[in-house]
């Protein structure tokens, strides 16, 4: 861990794209730092695209995308996307709804079989506004769930042939083949750029388990400080760790990147 550095070296100048998780990247113990919306701001002034990818529920989605400086919003770990199109909000998925739909309801009944085991555990408040995933609180509205009961949870939903992975305070469930990795990177080439330039112009923010696979596919990635809390873990890691945590890390990334051109 003391290899890692929280300088960014000159090759982030290529950097038009920033990808970044939401939920205590650039929120913090529950809320949104005043610099995390300046710091969109600042971005966006650059000429930067940003990009939410995350697993908050379609109705928090909806909100991100018709209010914050954001470019788009990919949600529910990548079940949907939220993008302004002509000044007026669009909302796609690459599996019909009504499928989802489908696959949500069975996979509601299963978790709770589940959560039957656990009876101090129950699904997340803003369930109701979840289009695709089946969420359950690990910290949001209740004290942190310890890790080893967060793995053996999301073993068994993996046991159902489902997918699940958790984030500082969710474990998100699904069906479908679609993922954080999966839609961003589809999300990009829509947009014109060839897996090289990926690679070169796009970067990844984040802060937890669930934003390995983002780390693994973007050389150029950041954790927020409280990315250490799950270092011995991740299979994938950032390049790069800020100082502080959430939001207030984002600023701090965004300042070091801006200051490079």
């Amino acid at each position: 861990m003391n290899q890692i550095t929280n300088e960014l070296s000159k090759e982030w100048k290529d950097i038009e794209w920033v990808l970044t998780d939401v939920d205590d990247t650039l929120t913090w113990k529950g809320q949104l730092p005043p610099e995390t919306l300046i710091a969109l701001q600042t971005l966006r002034d650059a000429g930067k695209k940003v990009v939410a990818v995350t697993g908050a529920c379609a109705g928090w989605c909806d909100h991100i995308a018709q209010l914050w400086p954001v470019d788009a919003v990919l949600g529910e770990n990548g079940a949907v996307i939220m993008e302004k199109e002509g000044g007026y909000l669009t909302l796609r998925s690459g599996t019909p709804l009504e499928e989802i739909s489908e696959n949500q309801a069975k996979l509601k009944v299963q978790v709770l079989e589940i959560l039957a085991g656990y009876p101090e555990l129950s699904l997340t408040l803003d369930q109701a506004y979840r289009l695709c995933e089946v969420a359950i609180d690990i910290g949001q509205n209740r004290d942190k769930v310890d890790d080893e009961i967060i793995e053996e949870i999301v073993s068994k939903i993996h046991a159902l042939g489902a997918h699940a992975t958790a984030s500082s305070i969710h474990i998100n469930a699904w069906y479908g083949e679609h993922s954080k990795k999966a839609t961003a990177t589809s999300f990009l080439k829509q947009k014109g750029l060839s897996e090289s330039e990926i690679i070169q112009h796009a970067c990844y923010v984040g802060d937890s388990m669930n934003d390995q696979y983002m780390f693994e596919i973007l050389p150029k990635s950041v954790g927020v400080s409280n990315i250490r809390h799950y270092w011995d873990r991740l299979a994938y890691h950032p390049s790069v760790v800020m100082d502080n945590p959430g939001g207030f890390g984002f600023a701090e990334f965004t300042k070091k990147l801006l200051a490079l051109d």
